[in-house]
């Protein structure tokens, strides 16, 4: 404050318009990190969360679970749930697969990003495993089935907002991603 009492006008105006800018800046800067954060914490936006078992509670209530799939434009994979919907009851764990195929001469790498409608019941989709947790490349011609493990959590029946809902849909869109540098592709590739 000291600083700012020896200032002319024009200086400290040109201090504090500085400091604006660099709060701004960090502002920007951790936006992205803070909006995950409150998204994985609150489940806003249809964010779904993670777990490392199914808990041990199942409710004779069911969920039916629809699976939808895309790829970004100009994304030349093929892409699709094996089953468009399942039944499962609340809580326990469910096993899903999405087929995906590399149709060209070349390999591929691609990240998927993922969300659940209704947005309310985002927070109550729990993934124990899922192929968008890391990196995907494809070989040349290559197909695979790639598993999503899931469950939905009991506490959905006495949410608000939440205990209204009947069937979730789990969607994926996959993306282009740069292959690493040090990916080393396996050494026998089964194509179709």
């Amino acid at each position: 404050m000291a600083l700012l009492a020896n200032m002319t006008g024009k200086q400290k105006t040109l201090v504090q318009t500085l400091g604006v800018v660099v709060f701004m800046a960090g502002l920007g800067w951790a936006s992205v990190p803070l909006y995950d954060l409150f998204c994985r914490v609150t489940g806003y936006g249809g964010t779904t969360n993670t777990a490392s078992a199914a808990g041990d509670v199942i409710l004779d209530q069911t969920m039916r679970v629809r699976f939808d799939a895309s790829v970004e434009r100009d994304f030349p994979w093929s892409f699709e749930p094996v089953e468009r919907t399942m039944d499962v009851r609340i809580g326990e764990t469910g096993l899903a697969f999405y087929e995906v195929h590399n149709p060209t001469d070349r390999p591929i790498a691609g990240t998927a990003s993922y969300n659940v409608t209704p947005y309310d019941a985002g927070s109550f989709f729990t993934k124990i495993d899922c192929f968008c947790f890391e990196l995907q490349v494809l070989q040349p011609g290559e197909t695979v089935l790639m598993p999503v493990t899931y469950f939905v959590d009991p506490e959905i029946v006495d949410d608000r907002d939440a205990k209204v809902v009947h069937t979730i849909t789990l969607s994926y869109t996959f993306h282009a991603t740069d292959i690493p540098e040090d990916y080393t592709p396996p050494a026998e590739v089964v194509t179709n």
